[in-house]
């Protein structure tokens, strides 16, 4: 995994963070939702790296 693809990963996991916070915050539901949903995103993103990274070796 290249060290860009990583950041932008942990990036947007923070951000997914921080709208569910947010959404927790202010009770509000969509919000909240939108931000699991960007982790559950970044999750996805990492695993696919990682399997490149598993067939270039």
């Amino acid at each position: 995994m290249g060290i860009g693809d990583k950041i932008d990963n942990m990036t947007d996991d923070a951000a997914g963070k921080a709208k569910e916070a947010t959404g927790k915050a202010t009770d509000d539901e969509g919000l909240e939702a939108e931000g699991r949903a960007d982790q559950s995103k970044a999750d996805l993103k990492q695993a696919g790296e990682k399997v490149k990274d598993a067939f270039k070796n």
